[in-house]
């Protein structure tokens, strides 16, 4: 009896433990199967990342907890080429992570290597997309900042579907982008586990790459760890953590640039503006669109986080270098009629500023300090799918 009762307790416990076992290795975050499905063509984690962002108090410190769900949807969407006409482009083709989700040419090459109209904006130019950009309409309204260097389009939905449909880019229309994204196997559970089921819509799309879009964000830059470390409020007072060069820097960008392009990198304090890059500029930018004289040739004016990463710079990439543009605002900004009265000097001609050599190369080592290494290397923005 003894015998029988030992044999019998160990008989259970190994049946118990390859019963737990095995349920722990069935059970996952997805309803079975689906992750295997997933793990074909992906490098999905079983449970998805976190995509909460959490804005720093010199930021403002609004944080937003986004659906992790979408967001993973999102990011699918953003990296997958088969969403274009010729299948070698995705939304990704033209903002690089490691470039700040900006491209480094001056212009992008869309489907069957046609050449965008603009240069590629940096995703990744603003420490937090959501917060800067919002949910508004047509221009920035104190709600959030508008789409594009013309601010055509107020949302990212609305945005990421002016891409996917632009024929220099995708040249795919919604229709033709909800087929495809339905033809493929992988799609499925990751629609199921956001949305509830697994039909795809134009809807469901444009909002899955938005909440990936909105969940970028770069806070953890050298001059947002300097913030951080002194607790600092006045901006203007020398960083312990800068060298010498790079205070200088941070002196002359708040005396000449912050007052287009903010102090802290957060929001800037207009929507477009021109800044005089050409007398007779034959793109109007901003008066494309809206049809008004007072908008010909201003454009919208970006925030200057990862600058480092993100040339060409301007709308048409004329700039390869931050040298050549710290240059142009010294020596070469031109009287357009549109020029912004922050370029103007009081008798109205165009400002310059006559950055001396040490100045220049001190603007440029403060600019520098904007790079977010984390952000430009964070797994949860990364290309998914398997090479």
């Amino acid at each position: 009896m003894k015998k029988v009762s030992l044999f019998s307790a160990a008989t259970l416990a190994i049946l118990l433990l390859g019963s737990c076992k095995k349920e722990e290795f069935t059970h996952t975050y997805y309803e079975p199967g689906d992750f295997a499905l997933i793990s074909n063509s992906l490098n999905l984690p079983a449970v998805p990342h976190d995509y909460s962002v959490k804005v720093p108090f010199h930021l403002g410190g609004a944080n937003a907890t986004l659906n992790k769900d979408m967001a993973t949807l999102g990011r699918v969407l953003f990296y997958d080429k088969k969403l274009s006409k010729d299948g070698t482009i995705s939304c990704a083709s033209c903002h690089h992570q490691n470039l700040a989700f900006s491209d480094n040419v001056a212009l992008s090459k869309g489907v069957f290597s046609r050449t965008t109209e603009r240069n590629s904006q940096a995703l990744g130019s603003v420490p937090s997309f959501q917060s800067f950009y919002g949910t508004n309409t047509f221009t920035s309204n104190g709600f959030g900042a508008a789409f594009f260097w013309d601010n055509r389009v107020g949302t990212a939905a609305d945005q990421s579907r002016s891409s996917m449909t632009n024929s220099r880019e995708m040249d795919m229309t919604m229709h033709e982008i909800v087929e495809m994204v339905a033809a493929q196997d992988y799609y499925a559970p990751l629609f199921k586990q956001a949305f509830g089921s697994s039909d795809v819509s134009e809807q469901r799309v444009t909002s899955a790459i938005a909440e990936f879009v909105n969940s970028l964000g770069s806070m953890n830059s050298k001059f947002d760890q300097a913030i951080t470390s002194q607790n600092i409020f006045n901006l203007n007072t020398p960083f312990s953590q800068f060298t010498d060069q790079e205070n200088l820097g941070k002196s002359i960008y708040n005396n000449s640039c912050a007052g287009c392009h903010s102090e802290n990198f957060g929001a800037v304090p207009m929507s477009a503006a021109s800044n005089g890059l050409d007398l007779n500029p034959t793109d109007f930018g901003v008066g494309g669109v809206t049809g008004l004289s007072q908008d010909r040739g201003t454009f919208k004016v970006p925030t200057l986080r990862n600058i480092a990463l993100t040339g060409p710079y301007m709308h048409d990439g004329r700039f390869k270098t931050i040298e050549e543009v710290i240059e142009f605002y010294s020596t070469g900004i031109q009287p357009h009629a549109n020029l912004h009265p922050m370029l103007r000097t009081i008798s109205g001609e165009p400002k310059k500023f006559n950055f001396s050599t040490e100045q220049k190369q001190a603007l440029v080592a403060f600019l520098k300090t904007l790079t977010d290494e984390q952000f430009i290397a964070d797994v949860r923005f990364s290309d998914p799918f398997k090479q």
